[in-house]
């Protein structure tokens, strides 16, 4: 395996150091192959809210095996996960279910191009949508212009039509929409960003977002992988009462399976094959057995909350987080939102990417392989936010900020 993993956010290029291979998981911890244990602030990097090995899902993976792993056909299950979406999110009136957040987004840009008849889209300097080349793209060398390949491999003709604009900057956004707003057929962003660390919109910019993109005849979209089903049930759309034309989701939502969705307005879904003219497929769509993970999770958010001990759970972290680093003598700031935070190496604030940028990445170096050496597993890059289970207790919380507190004494 190129780099000895499957994914290169797993290989601590940012901290240094080989990876930590893992052998099981069981509620807020983490047991590597040598048999040390660490209190897991990853999650899979979300989906986990309720800690590993959460019962109901365990049971319904296990029944859904016995009936069959894969149809490629229609099921009750894949109904039954949609109806449950459409229940929580409150901007979502059809879905097509796919088998990952990379998915969902790719599948969304292509609706709202094939809907608007339009070709730019529009996203934001560190917001990431999966690996779609189209997508994965930096700036420019100029303010709202079109972007260049961020990878090798992604040519200049894929990413032409994709426009990086700064987040919450406001004035950028209204000048892409005065030059281009013709062309324009999507904004993508993230609502609660994960991957500049913990980052949020102002009310300003979300507004502005709504406007312009109503105004111009452009598809907003909500890229909720990482947020939806996290910082609340209904999202964090339900949060700050925005309403997108189209949401992506992933992570939560297949209860830790491969699964991922994309979903919006009747108008606009409807323009997907076979009822529409835009091509999306895929065999293992609907798997029988992410769709059993997936309404186990969404039924017990449903039935069992844990948003109210997850917001105690998660400031009690931040603010302990906080100290630890001021009694340290560090410039730091925190940003959260509901289970997910970020400690930045960086007196802040944090608001775009290029405040994000500034943070010191050779401390939280030493800082993630401090704590690691206590037996405490955080994010591999100080532009991940990390993610609070239900399965975690206060003694965990306690034990953690106690050893960030000798690991940010021993690095000042």
């Amino acid at each position: 395996m190129p780099g000895g993993v499957n994914s290169a956010a797993r290989a601590f290029g940012a901290v240094g150091g080989e990876p930590i291979v893992f052998e099981r998981g069981d509620g807020a911890y983490l047991f590597d192959i040598d048999g040390n244990k660490y209190i897991d602030y990853i999650g899979s990097w979300g989906p986990m809210i309720f800690g590993h090995q959460w019962p109901p899902i365990s049971e319904a993976v296990h029944a859904a095996v016995d009936r069959g792993t894969s149809f490629g056909a229609p099921t009750v299950a894949e109904n039954e996960l949609a109806e449950l979406v459409i229940e929580a999110v409150p901007s979502v009136e059809m879905v097509r279910l796919v088998n990952s957040g990379t998915e969902a987004t790719m599948s969304a840009i292509r609706l709202a191009r094939g809907f608007t008849g339009r070709d730019i889209v529009i996203k934001f300097a560190g917001n990431y949508h999966g690996h779609v080349d189209s997508l994965l793209v930096a700036a420019g060398s100029a303010a709202a212009t079109l972007a260049v390949p961020d990878s090798p491999g992604v040519t200049a003709g894929t990413s032409q039509d994709t426009m990086v604009l700064n987040y919450n900057d406001c004035e950028m956004l209204a000048g892409a929409f005065k030059t281009h707003g013709d062309r324009i057929a999507a904004v993508i962003l993230e609502p609660v960003c994960g991957n500049m660390g913990c980052v949020t919109p102002t009310k300003e910019f979300l507004t502005a977002l709504r406007s312009l993109t109503q105004d111009s005849g452009a598809v907003l979209i909500f890229d909720e992988v990482m947020c939806g089903f996290r910082v609340a049930r209904g999202g964090a759309q339900s949060l700050f009462g925005i309403s997108p034309d189209l949401t992506t989701l992933g992570k939560i939502v297949g209860g830790g399976l491969p699964l991922g969705v994309f979903g919006g307005k009747r108008e606009i879904m409807q323009h997907v094959l076979p009822a529409g003219k835009v091509f999306q497929a895929g065999t293992l769509s609907g798997n029988p057995i992410a769709t059993a993970a997936g309404i186990a999770m969404l039924r017990s958010l449903k039935e069992m909350p844990p948003y109210e001990r997850l917001e105690q759970l998660a400031e009690r972290l931040a603010v302990g987080l906080s100290k630890a680093a001021g009694d340290a003598g560090i410039e730091h700031c925190v940003n959260r939102v509901g289970s997910m935070l970020t400690l930045f190496f960086n007196p802040g604030p944090v608001t775009d990417w290029e405040s994000a940028s500034k943070c010191d990445t050779k401390m939280f170096s030493k800082y993630f392989w401090g704590l690691i050496e206590r037996g405490v597993y955080m994010p591999c890059s100080q532009f991940e936010a990390l993610f609070i289970s239900n399965a975690h207790t206060e003694e965990d919380i306690d034990h953690t900020i106690a050893m960030a507190a000798e690991t940010l004494k021993s690095i000042a």
